[in-house]
């Protein structure tokens, strides 16, 4: 009787331990392939819902503060701004700047999470009727650089140029390149640069050249 009671338990053990190693069938009878999510659990990567889409506030000719406000409070919280002037200057006081121009424009539904970037000028300055590009990496020869900022034409410069800069009228020192305009240049637009230094003559936006 010994011997028949430990047959039947070591049958008993080895039919729970197939059952063990079996993988569940699924809703519809057949076992998950392997490595397959449970039917419970969501796939490493799905795809989140998309940004939600509303109004953009039409913000052209409010102040850059409250332009920046006004969007943040409508759920667009991506926000940036440029000189529309082309001057490269940095809006460090938003407050002292006011909106020329939006991008993408007001009016239009977007999704909240687009950058919206805002032309913007002093609030003394006059709106240009179309933003003034940006400075970009001039090529092998000097561009034509009279009137246009010194702190936009330097970035345009390669970052090894040796540059001069130099007041027109009196023996003012340059210190913020932001509020100064060029009067001349040497060389002179459309000379071969071969790395040859560079020297402006400039005077504050305001003022005229000599």
């Amino acid at each position: 009787m010994r011997t028949h009671h430990t047959a039947g338990v070591l049958v008993a053990a080895a039919a729970l331990a197939i059952t063990a190693c079996t993988p569940q069938a699924n809703g519809n009878g057949k076992a998950p392939e392997p490595g397959s999510p449970s039917p419970t659990a969501s796939a490493p990567g799905a795809a989140t819902p998309g940004a939600k889409a509303d109004t953009l506030p039409d913000l052209v000719g409010k102040g850059l503060q409250t332009a920046q406000d006004e969007a943040q409070a409508a759920g667009f919280h991506a926000l940036t701004s440029h000189d529309a002037l082309g001057r490269d200057r940095l809006q460090a006081l938003d407050r002292n700047w006011k909106v020329c121009s939006q991008t993408p424009p007001g009016g239009g539904v977007v999704d909240t999470d687009t950058t919206i970037d805002f032309g913007a000028v002093k609030l003394e300055e006059t709106c240009p009727a179309v933003d003034a590009p940006g400075p970009k990496p001039v090529g092998a020869t000097m561009p034509n650089f009279v009137g246009q900022g010194m702190k936009a034409v330097r970035a345009s410069l390669p970052s090894n140029a040796s540059i001069m800069v130099t007041d027109a009228l009196e023996s003012r020192m340059v210190l913020q390149e932001s509020n100064w305009k060029v009067c001349t240049q040497d060389p002179r637009a459309g000379t071969k640069l071969n790395g040859r230094p560079v020297a402006f003559t400039v005077v504050k936006t305001d003022e005229t050249c000599p």
